[in-house]
């Protein structure tokens, strides 16, 4: 009898364990749908679409998703680093694992409404060069392209494939940003960089390292930055920020992150292979430069130019024997057709051993700031607090300047140029760079909404710039930002959200810490 009720209780338990079970699985297949739908809804109307993600805790979401810097970021020694070399393979497998799942989350954030939300058609005073109407054929000069004096003549934007994508990139500036976020002519454009003939190599003048403007037959030009030293070689610890090398994929990065925030304000950048010999020795017709040509002792061809910092054979450009990675970037349009200002950047460091800035000693230096034209109206802080965090993700130090369009006035974007100082380190950070979000308790509504939609794992920073950069043609030889410089992409985000709920606790519930601006 005793052996009977125990086989009767154990066949009850056993029940009631499989029906618990069975309504576990049922809830799970219940709610499962309901998750995604959070995380990707439909695309909402315009007006939701702000609302709806400024009421998302995507920075709680987002900061305990975020990948951690690995552990030998901060210290690194020897046996670190031939670690580092001998899991080579294994790195690019991963990193190739990576980009493919990567591309899906690019793509995704490209899609999601923060980068699609419906504009005006732009006026015509607000595109920054004028097209006059089509010549008659009597008028037209045998010359195709050399009649680009004062204004582009009978160019229709974006309409024929038969215009230079560089003119076609020229036509499209507008007072908002250099190039939309479709951009239909990106391919063709980015393509003229990489495989182009060039034509004439010559020294760009000014600025303190070595750069050249290249020429392609279409009359297109680019700006040139060597390769100086290996990707994954860290700025020394000892080095002030105003000696520091540039680097060419520094520049190829930083126009893909400002992409990746939306910002679309650096010129297109991109890496290329290029001759020493075939494409910049034979072809130049700077006697200054040619004069700097030689073969180094293990048989490279190597040049320095003439410059304020490292131009000298024992800071020379050699190729492998004759290749040399480089960046080329568009170059904006001519100044005697686009006049650019140069602004002083107010949070200008002061490029001294031992002084220091008056922002690095006065505590309410912001409040200087936004009481000193242009600063006072408009949104010209929030477009310098958007450069500002460009600039910390990439941890760049050297920003004493920044530029428009003069045409527009006040009323523009910044212009995002050379970016060469920028991801010299990965193990360390730099807060002093994030000192006027800091201060002044600014950021754009957007940008602040697309930094914490970056912070989530399905649109990770770092997973959508190595995607990003994969498209990249030097990338075939190697990536173009190394693991380590990924990782801190994703720790520096976490930091500049943080510094926004910091001032967001300083400051009143309603306050104007998040401003209206698009």
């Amino acid at each position: 009898m005793m052996l009977h009720m125990r086989c009767r209780s154990r066949t009850i338990c056993l029940s009631l364990a499989f029906i618990t079970i069975s309504l576990h699985l049922l809830l799970a297949l219940v709610s499962l749908p309901i998750y995604h739908q959070s995380c990707d809804p439909p695309l909402p109307p315009r007006t939701h679409i702000l609302r709806d993600l400024a009421h998302t805790n995507y920075t709680s979401v987002g900061i305990s998703g975020l990948a951690e810097p690995p552990t030998d970021t901060t210290q690194r020694d020897s046996s670190n680093k031939d670690a580092n070399k001998d899991a080579k393979g294994h790195v690019q497998t991963l990193s190739a694992e990576s980009v493919e799942s990567g591309l899906t989350k690019l793509e995704a954030l490209f899609d999601h409404p923060l980068y699609n939300m419906p504009a005006p058609p732009i006026p015509e005073e607000d595109w920054l060069l004028k097209v006059q109407p089509k010549a008659k054929a009597s008028e037209k000069s045998s010359q195709m392209w050399s009649v680009i004096l004062p204004e582009y003549e009978g160019v229709p934007r974006y309409s024929s494939n038969s215009h230079p994508p560089w003119l076609r990139f020229h036509l499209g500036i507008s007072r908002w940003q250099l190039y939309p976020h479709r951009d239909p002519n990106m391919d063709a454009l980015t393509q003229q960089l990489a495989t182009h003939r060039i034509v004439s190599a010559v020294q760009k003048s000014g600025g303190t390292q070595l750069k050249l403007v290249m020429s392609f037959p279409n009359y297109g030009q680019a700006m040139f930055k060597p390769m100086k030293q290996e990707r994954d070689e860290e700025t020394n610890s000892d080095l002030y920020y105003f000696s520091d090398f540039e680097r060419h994929n520094a520049e190829i990065a930083a126009f893909h992150l400002d992409r990746v925030l939306g910002y679309r304000r650096i010129p297109p950048v991109v890496g290329r292979l290029v001759d020493v010999v075939k494409e910049i020795k034979d072809v130049t017709t700077d006697r200054k430069l040619a004069r700097t040509f030689f073969t180094s002792p293990v048989g490279n061809v190597c040049f320095y130019g003439q410059c304020s910092y490292y131009c000298s054979t024992e800071h020379a450009v050699c190729g492998r024997p004759r290749d040399l990675e480089a960046s080329l970037a568009v170059m904006l349009p001519d100044l005697s057709l686009a006049v650019r200002r140069s602004w002083r950047s107010p949070w200008r460091r002061s490029y001294s051993r031992s002084k220091l800035a008056k922002w690095e000693s006065e505590p309410d230096y912001c409040s200087t700031v936004t009481k000193t034209p242009p600063f006072n109206k408009g949104t010209r802080l929030v477009d310098f607090i958007d450069l500002v965090i460009l600039d910390f993700l990439m941890s760049n130090m050297d920003r004493h300047h920044y530029e428009t369009f003069e045409k527009f006035g006040n009323n523009t974007f910044l212009v995002h140029l050379d970016n060469g100082r920028a991801f010299g380190r990965h193990s360390k950070d730099e807060p002093s760079i994030l000192a006027p979000l800091e201060q002044c308790c600014r950021i754009r509504r957007t940008t602040w909404l697309r930094l914490r939609l970056l912070s989530l794992p399905q649109y990770r920073l770092s997973d959508v710039m190595r995607a990003s950069l994969s498209h990249d043609p030097l990338h075939s030889v190697a990536p173009l930002l190394s693991e380590p410089h990924l990782a801190a992409l994703d720790r520096r985000l976490k930091t500049v959200l943080e510094t926004v709920s910091r001032c967001q606790k300083r400051q009143s519930e309603d306050g104007d810490m998040v401003t209206p601006a698009g």
